[in-house]
């Protein structure tokens, strides 16, 4: 293990993190909420004593970056941006508890959305803009950002890429990994911008449009009103409920759609997949719920829901908690599957999901013809039986998570739907679940000790398990013969 390497770049990340908060300091300034403005400037200094700490203790002698330490640098990244993100809600008395402000950061940082706020329209500007700026930060991934502004960053960077980026695999999309980041990450900006301008064209006020532009962009969740999206117009959330399905797609198929190769993309079968399922999701629930709200704004809010669950941005519209049994099943089922790989959403990923059913598929016809050697195959390439052997591994880790953590938090009071579907939503980094934390409520009802375990459960979700596992094993940090 290259221990000097891992520190040096969580110092870096610390860096990064305190001069990202200079946006909400300045807002604070210019709204004269001068509490909110000494919380950010202490929590400024916090991290930039961290990041110089870290990297004094430990300058990196050697750039080497393996498979180990990608998996570790990951993990301490992330804790530690989340740890220090905390403080400002702390200092300045929004969220005057340490483990509440810890799990509003990790939910924003992770793309979740899941909040304990019951009056978030009672938020500072400034603090209102942090917390959905932790998603717009998240969603591409705070080490995806590293990777940009390292002039010395090795091609072996790739390593901190797998671990970081949602989806079973991370594509090369040009030779170089920073060029093919820069890429992604000027994609990601643009369709946020994009978002933005859509936003004011429907009427939406600049501060709140900048707010829900990012939240979408991150597939997060949080918004500036208790009532989520339910407050806007019906244009806006037409709006939101688009950039939600186009924030879940892989960004892949967008770079090749900007250099001209729009066939190639158009003839993604996991881009397919996900768009039947949505429509085939919001169709039967339209139909479901028309009696409630007749045809046209049932169509509107089935869309919308089944976009904002199965992206796992977590808005709302409408209040599904009160909808029919078969709607609630579906958007339960929903929160297991999530969006595209390569893309902000979190969830198991489709493309796992299609390559577990060509496996069972196989499998059940090697049961009737044990001769027979089926190919499992994705977007028309053989699919290498070691990818078909780790999907297979880390659907069964994904299910013994969400079990142990269910069992975590099972003691509370709560009822089997909300501990259960805040396991799932948690895991899954969607934010709403059902009973407690339906979209009409909270996250507050747990106790602390639950919220430091569905905290834990977010990190996992986002990071997909391997790199918190494997920094917690004492023999990664064991030193390379």
């Amino acid at each position: 293990m290259n221990h000097r390497i891992v520190f040096s770049t969580t110092g870096m990340v610390l860096y990064i993190e305190a001069a990202m908060m200079l946006v909400p300091l300045l807002i604070a300034v210019g709204f004269r909420e001068y509490s909110q403005a000494l919380a950010f400037l202490a929590t400024i200094l916090v991290a930039a004593l961290g990041g110089f700490f870290l990297r004094l203790i430990a300058p990196p002698q050697r750039q080497d970056i393996f498979s180990k330490e990608g998996f570790v640098i990951v993990a301490m990244a992330w804790i530690a941006l989340s740890l220090v993100g905390a403080l400002p809600f702390v200092l300045c008395g929004a969220i005057p508890s340490y483990v509440d402000a810890l799990f509003e950061t990790v939910s924003g940082f992770t793309t979740t959305g899941a909040t304990l706020l019951s009056d978030v329209e009672a938020l500072s500007y400034s603090i209102q803009f942090w917390r959905c700026f932790t998603h717009w930060i998240g969603g591409m991934g705070i080490l995806v950002f590293v990777t940009i502004i390292s002039s010395k960053a090795p091609d072996r960077t790739m390593h901190i890429l797998r671990a970081e980026m949602p989806g079973p695999t991370m594509d090369k999309i040009v030779p170089k990994v920073r060029d093919g980041v820069k890429i992604l990450y000027l994609i990601y900006i643009i369709l946020t911008l994009l978002e933005f301008g859509a936003f004011l064209l429907a009427g939406m006020p600049v501060y709140d449009a900048i707010i829900h532009a990012m939240s979408t962009a991150g597939t997060g969740g949080f918004g500036m009103l208790n009532s989520s999206m339910a407050g806007y117009s019906p244009l806006c959330q037409w709006i939101v409920a688009f950039f939600m399905v186009l924030f879940a797609i892989n960004f892949n198929l967008f770079f090749l759609v900007i250099m001209g190769r729009w066939r190639t993309a158009l003839r993604s079968h996991e881009l397919w997949c996900f768009l039947s399922i949505i429509l085939v999701a919001s169709g039967i629930i339209a139909c479901n719920i028309a009696p409630l709200y007749g045809a046209k704004d049932a169509i509107r809010h089935s869309f919308f829901q089944v976009s904002a669950i199965i992206s796992t941005t977590g808005f709302a519209s409408a209040d599904y908690g009160l909808w029919p049994a078969l709607s609630q099943g579906i958007i339960f089922v929903l929160l297991f599957l999530g969006g595209c790989s390569g893309s902000t959403a979190g969830g198991l990923k489709i493309s796992r999901v299609m390559l577990l059913a060509q496996s069972i598929r196989r499998e059940m016809q090697h049961v009737l013809h044990p001769r027979s050697t089926r190919v499992v195959r994705f977007e028309n390439k053989k699919v290498d039986e070691t990818v078909i052997s780790s999907c297979n591994t880390y659907f069964t880790l994904y299910a013994v998570c969400i079990t142990v953590i269910f069992l975590m938090i099972c003691w509370e009071p709560l009822g089997l739907p909300t501990t259960l579907s805040a396991a799932i939503s948690c895991f899954n980094n969607v934010g709403p679940g059902f009973g407690l934390i339906s979209p009409s409520g909270n996250y507050s009802v747990f106790s602390p000790f639950s919220k430091l375990v569905l905290s834990g459960a977010m990190l996992l979700g986002r990071l997909e398990i391997y790199p918190l596992l494997i920094a917690l094993t004492p023999t990664a940090w064991t030193k390379r013969r």
